[in-house]
């Protein structure tokens, strides 16, 4: 368990806050490119860690991320005229570009310099892969574009959703590191999902409900080992790489895409749970794709026009009792990531981790919050660059694989956990 110091310390993301600085210090995903679609498109509000910030893409294409409320009287820009390389509040008329400048007041005569006095707070707003990315720190800080492999790849190779998550970013990041609930919650899905299913590592994890985890730090993070028993005296692994602060990638089945995810915070209540899919051999199959756009594997439907799931806590997730008798769903609740988010928001908003009674197959969560509280410490107090900013501790692979019983995973999969582009990925 958790002191309550310390878990408002790791679970409080705004400005100022010592995990808010810690985020501040990485790339992180904020929209999908095509929420963007083309030159003077409607901008679209972004709520990152308790920031209320507009994004908009000008006549030249340049993209911006900038505070959303104009600077004379506090409307806000979203509902801006986007025009002539700025956005124009229609209040009053003034006038922004994608750096936050205000380059036109009406009222002002120009020769008065006034305009050069006014800025918005900005942030860089750059595509890679799908995605559009910000970086929120000191701009004399600012690391290299982040080179996640899903992101790399070509783009018929990858796919990316998102999700509003109504909790706090920890207990969501918290469950995409804990293997063992797969067992149990996810059980009807293993044999059913077109994403999943026919993969012999299924067996292994219906098989085997007491996994032996084996946890070890990484570079950028932590890689987390569940060990479950195959044939022969040997072993089955999945390995789960953990990046800092919030990178997961799943363990892989058969020749199904590599999936996993980021949760970026929008504010202390809220996150968006941000999903992908990829194959770094191949393009996805048609049918993949159409499952994937039709929320199955990781991902979901929505309420129609947002990134809301449609089943969320104002239905009861749609709770199918039947099912949920029948071990249709183990659950009652269908689909891989409304299994997960039913359960982590019903912890409530912010979890009270002072309550909570551990046991050994949560090493992985333990030591991923100490190591996150003494980065967030070491950044305060001495400046020091965190875990997982730099490009190479992004380099990384999960697997499943089977291993004799006198073999270390962290040495036997040692190649198998470090990405290539190209690369076959290691996968039972």
């Amino acid at each position: 368990m958790l002191k309550k110091e310390q878990n408002d310390l790791v679970c409080q993301t705004g400005p100022g806050t010592p995990m808010g600085t810690l985020f501040r210090a990485y790339w992180m995903p904020v929209l999908m490119a095509d929420e963007l679609p083309e030159n003077e498109c409607a901008p679209v509000r972004v709520k990152i860690l308790s920031e209320r910030l507009l994004a908009f893409r000008d006549t030249q294409g340049n993209l911006g991320l900038i505070d959303e409320f104009c600077a004379h009287r506090g409307v806000s820009l979203w509902f801006g005229r986007n025009e002539e390389n700025g956005l124009r509040c229609p209040y009053h008329g003034w006038k922004y570009n994608t750096d936050g400048q205000c380059i036109d007041v009406p009222s002002e005569a120009p020769e008065s310099g006034f305009c050069d006095k006014i800025k918005l707070k900005s942030y860089p707003l750059v595509q890679r892969g799908p995605l559009l990315w910000t970086y929120m720190g000191p701009a004399d800080k600012q690391p290299p574009l982040p080179e996640w492999e899903f992101a790399m790849v070509p783009a018929n190779q990858t796919f990316v959703s998102k999700r509003w998550q109504e909790c706090n970013w920890l207990q969501a990041m918290e469950g995409g590191i804990d293997s063992s609930h797969v067992s149990f919650l996810h059980r009807g899905d293993l044999s059913h999902d077109p994403l999943f299913k026919g993969a012999k590592g299924n067996e292994y994890n219906l098989q085997d409900m007491r996994p032996h985890f084996e946890v070890v730090e990484s570079q950028g993070g932590l890689y987390i080992g569940a060990r479950r028993n195959a044939e022969n005296g040997h072993y089955y692994w999945r390995i789960t790489p953990w990046v800092m602060p919030t990178f997961t990638m799943i363990p892989p089945r058969a020749d199904h895409p590599i999936h996993g995810h980021f949760w970026v915070p929008i504010d202390d209540d809220n996150c968006w749970a941000w999903s992908y899919d990829f194959h770094p051999t191949r393009p996805l199959h048609e049918r993949e794709l159409t499952a994937m756009q039709e929320g199955q594997g990781i991902h979901c439907t929505y309420v129609p026009g947002t990134f809301r799931p449609a089943s969320n806590k104002d239905n009861d997730y749609m709770m199918d009792r039947d099912a949920q008798k029948a071990g249709r769903y183990y659950s009652g609740i269908a689909g891989f990531a409304i299994q997960d988010s039913s359960l982590q928001e019903s912890m409530g908003p912010i979890c009270d981790r002072t309550k909570e009674n551990l046991v050994s197959t949560d090493n992985g969560i333990i030591m991923a919050r100490h190591r996150l509280m003494r980065a967030a410490k070491a950044l305060m107090d001495k400046g020091v660059t965190p875990p997982g900013v730099a490009v190479e501790d992004q380099k990384v692979r999960s697997a499943s694989i089977v291993l004799g019983p006198d073999q270390a995973f962290k040495d036997a999969a040692k190649d198998a956990l470090t990405s290539t582009l190209g690369k076959a990925h290691a996968t039972v």
